[in-house]
Order: C-alpha cells, then structure tokens, then sequence
C-alpha cells in the first residue's frame, strides 16, 4: 500500500480549464496561488507558456521552442489566492478558445538564495512536502553544482537558458546523468558530460557541466512523494494491451515521452480535458498543435493504482523501446486518513 502524507493532492497540483474572454480574464478554481504555471491553448496552434514566481508573472517561456524569455504584458499578469488574471494575449486568452492550465505550489513566494552549490542560486522557492523546487542561477560555464532545497535527490529535472536560444536539457533519473532529454524536441536521449557533468543529483544538489554558459538559468525540479507524484520508465510491448504503470495513486497528470526511438512527442494526458477512460485527447508539450481527438492517442486509461497503456502507438508502446514518464496523483491509493482511491 502507498500510505501518504498528502491527502488532498489539489492542495499541490491541480488542474483548470477555462473559455478565453479576449479581456482580462480572472481564472479561478486553482485552489492555492500557483507558483509553476503551464498554460496551452487547446483550441488552436500555438506555443505552450510556462511562467513561474521566481522569474515573474510577466515572464514566459516556450516549452516547445528552444526561444529565450520574454515580457509579455498580455499573458499572465498576476498569480492570485485561487488561481490567476490573463490578459488579450490569445495563447493565454483567446476569445471563445478552450484553454487548459496546469499549476503547482512551490514554496508560495519567490523564495532566496539557496548556498549548498558550488554556485549560489539567485532565488530557490520549494516545497519540500511536494517534492517540487524552482531554481535561478547565473552558471559560470563550467562543471559546477547548484543547490535544489528538495532535501532528497530529484527524479527530474527540468531546465531552460532564459537569455538564449537553446533547447530545454531534462534530466530523468530512469536515463541516468551521463544522458539527456530535450522537452523542446522529438529526439531521442543523447549522450553528453557537458549536461549534467556525468553526476547524478544528490539530496542537496545537482550537477550541471559548460552547456549552461552565458545567461541565466532556470531549473524545475521534482522529487518522487509517495502517493502524489512518479518519475519513472516502462518498455513497450507493441500491442493494445499494453504495461500497467503502477504509481501507487489515481492519476490527475501524465506525460510520457519515448527515449529510445526517435521522433516520437512528449505526450500529456489529464483528468480534467479527458475525464473518462479511454483517453483520447491529446497534447504534445514539444508542438504548437492543437488537441488531437484522434484514434492514434486512445492510448491510455487512469486507474485508481496505475496507468494503463492501451495502444501501439509508437508514441507509448512501440515494441522493446523505453519510455520515461512524470505522474501526478488525483488521490493516492491510501492515505493517511485510510480513504481508498476508486476507480475512474
């Protein structure tokens, strides 16, 4: 059995979907004010946005695009008690579009400097009950660490050069230090010292090599908690009966992502845009496109322990190849207050 500390998984994660107005928008129904927030127009083609406390609430970058940070006055302009305010922008807004955002609580401010690495970072937030850190820092250019808060090694890491083109380097504990993933891309995991300078994290730190120079950085990172959130791998068996990912909770969140065969997309499922089994409503966090209904991502069912693959779609189960994965739980499986999960 999964026991967890967190009962209430939306008090860390949740889910919303709104309708653009085309004005100022105030989106509530969060449940706390979001410190990472990822916004994606469903409706239409365009960019994927992530903001965070740390940076600003004016401050977006592109998990799709390898672009560097901008101000954006017609995105998010505040993170509010119970959700946030958009502006006219129509990624963030458009009018009569379906829009979804997925946020989580790091340590409900900009938090400060963090001093375990061998560089200081600017400003760390975190949330050591969640498992879950942002992260500032100017690096030198060499192999250095930078501190994390988490208290426990992160299962992944997420990172962006925020004054240059370059692509978003992830660490995921299932492929090890040595190798990397790039959110913005369809590539395979590559080999290469110069990411993560061969270094796994550790309970304070994690390790970065020459690849961040020049600007500021910013890293998300996520440790596993036992009935809230997975970082795992699984391999294909190249059929419609697929693996069963045990996570030891009902999932909310799941993007899976094939690091063995190339051209295959980061995909997304959530509990909100897709609140039934089978799960047919696709987004691609490395494209622009617009959600896909189409049979080819019938691919997966939430279950109250688990996830069920349940297609040979090459994008989760292509035969012998191996898929990382990042979970989120609606409900554990059991919690501390003894309240099973049920089935969906």
């Amino acid at each position: 059995m999964a026991y967890t500390t967190i009962n209430k998984s939306t008090d860390y994660f949740n889910t919303v979907l709104y309708t653009g107005t085309g004005s100022s928008n105030s989106v509530t129904g969060v449940g706390f004010r979001p410190d990472w927030l990822w916004i994606k127009n469903r409706s239409t083609t365009s960019s994927h946005i992530v903001q965070d406390v740390v940076r600003g609430a004016t401050k977006q970058v592109y998990p799709d695009l390898a672009n560097a940070e901008v101000t954006g006055s017609d995105g998010v302009s505040s993170f509010d008690s119970d959700g946030f305010t958009v502006g006219t922008g129509a990624s963030f807004n458009g009018n009569g579009n379906n829009i979804v955002a997925w946020n989580w609580l790091a340590g409900g401010s900009q938090g400060s400097a963090n001093t375990d690495g061998s560089t200081n970072t600017t400003y760390t937030s975190v949330n050591t009950t969640a498992g879950f850190s942002i992260s500032k820092w100017t690096p030198s250019g060499s192999a250095e660490t930078v501190g994390h808060g988490l208290g426990v090694a992160p299962k992944m890491i997420i990172t962006k050069n925020l004054g240059a083109s370059q692509g978003w380097f992830t660490y995921h504990h299932s492929i090890g230090a040595t190798k990397y993933l790039l959110l913005n891309d369809s590539a395979t995991e590559a080999t290469g010292s110069t990411a993560w300078n061969d270094t796994a994290p550790t309970s304070s730190v994690f390790s970065v090599g020459s690849q961040f120079a020049g600007s500021d950085y910013i890293a998300y990172c996520f440790a596993e908690k036992i009935g809230f959130s997975k970082f795992g791998s699984y391999v294909g068996n190249g059929n419609d009966h697929g693996s069963i990912i045990y996570t030891g909770f009902k999932p909310a969140w799941f993007m899976v992502k094939c690091s063995t065969y190339g051209g295959q997309n980061w995909i997304m499922f959530d509990n909100k845009r897709d609140p039934y089994n089978e799960m047919n409503k696709g987004l691609r966090a490395n494209t622009t496109g617009a959600e896909d209904t189409s049979t080819s991502y019938n691919d997966v069912d939430f279950l109250s322990n688990g996830i069920k693959i349940r297609e040979d779609n090459d994008n989760v189960n292509r035969q012998g190849e191996t898929y990382i994965y990042m979970a989120f739980a609606e409900a554990p499986l059991v919690g501390t207050n003894n309240i099973p999960a049920t089935a969906r």
